[in-house]
């Protein structure tokens, strides 16, 4: 298996798929227009590998090989597989796509870890959409199993062959969709988040209960409020907008209120405001 991965994006999700290949032996070259979120993403894949020490899942001197084998840069390189993790922004990926296209080499596989845009849409700006796929890591992506493997319509087997050994090679888990807006994942849960947001909006519950009934109701880990302030609100409008314009079902529109706070730039953790106030 080939030893070169390029990562375009680093943000949280970024920082985390760079983290957990360099982890897997992976040269790893992160790729962002800032030096600042550069650093940062270096400074938090640190920290996270270090509570992964202490909690004894990584050695340390796996961890600081890891550390070792990601390289940073303000431009996509050549690699054999090229992974963009950029904003949930259409023009903006395919715009990415199109550079990697040029720089990650002839026969690079191209993957994109968005959450809802369609992988077809995204490989039709390149020159080989049969090695376009979707490869959509979970968020926190150093723990969590998951990667979901989305198909463009011209997905060669040869390139989701690839990408599910890669994930597997990472500690993942792979479950393949087919190239419907928001997939698996985020077809089931964006809407149940949507949905809480309208219990919020319409009074039927404060956010506390909402989160509450969920929790120790229906057994899920985190409430739905507070997990979209860690997906991050701008990123839940982003996939309901994709899904009510996608599937032309007003059961998707998007909630006024969920709206409302990402005008008011209460994207959640991220910024420090969301359904809930994560001080500094």
């Amino acid at each position: 298996m080939s030893e070169r991965i390029c990562v375009v994006g680093a943000g949280q999700m970024g920082a985390g798929i760079a983290q957990v290949a360099a982890v897997a032996g992976y040269e790893v070259t992160l790729v962002d227009v800032s030096r600042d979120q550069l650093d940062r993403a270096r400074s938090g894949i640190e920290r996270s590998l270090a509570k992964l020490v202490e909690k004894g899942s990584v050695e340390a001197g796996a961890a600081e090989a890891a550390v070792g084998r990601i390289t940073p840069a303000n431009q996509p390189v050549e690699a054999d597989l090229a992974i963009e993790a950029a904003t949930e922004d259409v023009a903006l990926k395919e715009r990415i796509f199109q550079s990697l296209d040029e720089a990650a080499g002839e026969g690079a596989i191209l993957a994109s870890n968005t959450s809802s845009i369609p992988i077809t849409r995204l490989a039709a700006v390149t020159s080989r959409p049969e090695r376009v796929v979707g490869m959509h890591f979970m968020n926190p992506v150093p723990l969590m199993p998951l990667v979901e493997l989305i198909r463009g319509i011209d997905t060669a087997d040869e390139t989701a062959a690839y990408v599910r050994a890669a994930a597997e090679r990472m500690g993942k888990t792979v479950a393949e969709a087919h190239d419907h807006p928001g997939f698996i994942s985020n077809r089931i849960l964006v809407p149940m988040i949507n949905e809480a947001v309208y219990c919020l909006m319409e009074g039927v519950g404060d956010r506390d209960s909402i989160d509450t009934v969920m929790r120790l109701g229906m057994n899920h880990p985190m409430g739905p409020l507070r997990l979209a302030d860690l997906i991050g609100l701008d990123t839940c409008l982003a996939i309901m907008e994709v899904l009510h314009h996608g599937l032309g079902d007003d059961k998707y529109r998007p909630c006024p209120l969920l709206r409302s706070y990402v005008q008011a730039g209460r994207l959640g953790r991220k910024s420090g405001r969301g359904f809930y106030d994560y001080g500094n």
